[in-house]
């Protein structure tokens, strides 16, 4: 099972975890989270990136999700990545984490594929789309 590492800004992370859980009735395994609040020295947090990501990757890889690209949760994100091993995606949304819960038993390619499909399927114009 592909491990899922969530990095954002301040308790966003957090929301989308607990919403997941809610939506799917537990808590899925290999999953954690990292906010980085406005204060936090990129340096200090990538060692706590580190450790979740150890945490979070049983031996089959990881996938690390983040919110925006270029701000400091990404940038600690793409420090972590490994190809092969540690994977990362950016826009994290509530259809993009739960597209990624539904297919970590495949490959990280794979994960990856659907985990940026979920995100770009999830948004649509209510009054055109439906």
């Amino acid at each position: 099972m592909i491990g899922i590492l969530l990095i954002t800004h301040g308790t966003l992370g957090e929301a989308l975890l607990q919403n997941a859980c809610h939506i799917l009735n537990k808590r899925p395994p290999l999953l954690a989270q990292l906010g980085v609040a406005a204060q936090d020295d990129p340096l200090d947090i990538l060692p706590l990136a580190q450790c979740c990501l150890r945490q979070v990757d049983g031996g089959a890889g990881a996938l690390v999700m983040t919110d925006i690209f270029g701000a400091t949760p990404a940038n600690v994100a793409m420090k972590l990545l490994e190809p092969g091993k540690v994977a990362g995606v950016s826009g994290l949304s509530l259809p993009m984490l739960l597209r990624a819960l539904t297919y970590r038993d495949k490959d990280l390619e794979t994960i990856v594929t659907k985990a940026v499909s979920g995100a770009r399927d999830g948004a649509l114009d209510m009054q055109k789309d439906i």
